[in-house]
């Protein structure tokens, strides 16, 4: 009897400390609760304090957020959903699997589909014991679209014909077996920047917006201007080559060269031939736009027997769309020059033709451009612009230029020719 009134006992004890154990729990459940909606409570108010917004206005705020969300969910599931398998390559460096990923990229950034992850694409390859690495045909396609449950399967080939690359895409609807899309372009050998290719050939198929345009051209053109795409590890470019044309003289300049020759003139016309050699380097070669460095000796004048040698020093920039170009910098010309006078009727005389010994000679004694003068450096500074015209590699400058000077303004114009070089 003992025995069992101790068990009922120990059974009243366990119980009560389980009863009250469990009330203890719900207890501090409830302060918990209690304090949780105390404190949201205080959050929505400091909220409400802080940018003046009722309870009501922020749960409206809270709903159209969520309504947002899942529209936005919504209209990524509506899009349709697009494969990509592999991307057929000849002639290049990337394999058909590396190909496709860069194209997986640029489908992408479209926006325009649910592209499936390569992971995903694995995995129901395996699944469905798919051999995917030789399936480029319209009929392989459209049979594995239906066994992995594709909308759209994307393909295409990369490959190097001759000096370009030829990439070809095409988009395939799985349901009625058709291509729904296809679009061929066409590139210059530049592996190094297939990726920027890819997205070209890619916006022109979906009719988005591609690169630049001088990004297009020196990747697509031949006759571009020289750059950092069409130019790959290269980041100077010479483009050097002979330069020839006229100059005209205005001003004293001018008219001391048709005076005769006793008079200190060089009797010729103020309209001289010019030959020369530009030494041309870019060295900075990026975007739209070119740094020169320009060094340019030339002849003047030996086709009326006056031979005067000048060099000129220029810093220049060319734009790579249009192929225009402003440059200026210092010039050096070698020129005879002799001190003399003008008498009273305008003439020109030197200092020694004075041979009245009686008086001081009342003119104006001043330096001036003289045929029977001594050798003398004298400085300009000169202003050019033109615009190089392409042919293939064969560039064709042509540039027309000023020399502002108190003697007179010289006007040229001058052309040439000039090939790339690395």
């Amino acid at each position: 009897m003992k025995t069992n009134e101790n068990q009922l006992l120990q059974n009243e004890e366990s119980t009560s400390a389980t009863n009250e154990k469990t009330s203890v729990e719900n207890l501090l459940l409830f302060i918990r609760l209690k304090t949780f909606e105390k404190l949201n409570s205080l959050s929505f108010q400091l909220y409400a304090v802080l940018f003046n917004v009722k309870k009501r206005s922020l749960l409206a705020m809270v709903l159209l957020l969520g309504l947002n969300l899942t529209a936005q969910e919504s209209a990524i599931n509506s899009k349709p959903l697009a494969t990509i398998l592999t991307i057929d390559t000849k002639g290049i460096n990337e394999t058909p699997v590396q190909m496709a990923s860069m194209v997986r990229v640029e489908l992408e950034k479209l926006n325009l589909f649910q592209v499936m992850d390569i992971y995903d694409v694995n995995y129901m390859a395996e699944k469905n014991k798919i051999n995917i690495n030789n399936c480029y045909g319209k009929m392989c396609l459209v049979e594995v679209g239906k066994l992995i449950k594709s909308d759209k399967m994307f393909t295409g080939s990369v490959e190097q014909i001759g000096k370009n690359i030829i990439i070809t895409f095409r988009l395939i609807d799985v349901t009625t077996g058709s291509i729904e899309k296809s679009h061929v372009e066409e590139f210059l050998n530049l592996p190094n920047d297939l990726q920027s290719m890819v997205k070209i050939a890619m916006a022109k198929m979906f009719g988005k917006e591609p690169p630049a345009e001088p990004i297009q051209k020196s990747l697509s053109q031949k006759n571009s201007f020289e750059d950092a795409t069409n130019n790959p590890e290269q980041s100077k470019v010479n483009l050097s080559g002979p330069r020839m044309g006229f100059v005209y003289f205005t001003g004293e300049a001018g008219k001391v060269l048709q005076l005769p020759k006793d008079k200190g003139g060089y009797n010729s016309y103020p309209v001289l031939f010019q030959f020369g050699y530009q030494f041309e380097v870019q060295y900075l070669n990026e975007g739209n736009n070119q740094a020169l460095f320009e060094f340019l000796p030339m002849l003047t004048g030996f086709n009326q027997n006056i031979f005067i040698p000048s060099i000129t020093i220029m810093n220049g920039f060319r734009n790579n769309k249009y192929g225009w170009e402003i440059a200026f910098g210092p010039t050096f010309t070698v020129v005879r020059k002799a001190d003399g006078y003008y008498d009273s009727n305008g003439d020109w005389y030197l200092k020694n033709d004075w041979k009245d010994n009686s008086q001081i000679n009342p003119y104006k004694i001043e330096q001036r451009i003289d045929s029977r003068g001594e050798i003398e450096f004298m400085a300009g500074f000169i202003i050019a612009a033109g615009k190089t015209f392409k042919s293939g590699k064969l560039n064709v400058p042509v540039n027309a230029y000023i020399i502002p000077n108190k003697d007179g303004l010289k006007v040229g114009v001058s052309f040439g020719f000039n090939a790339k070089r690395r």
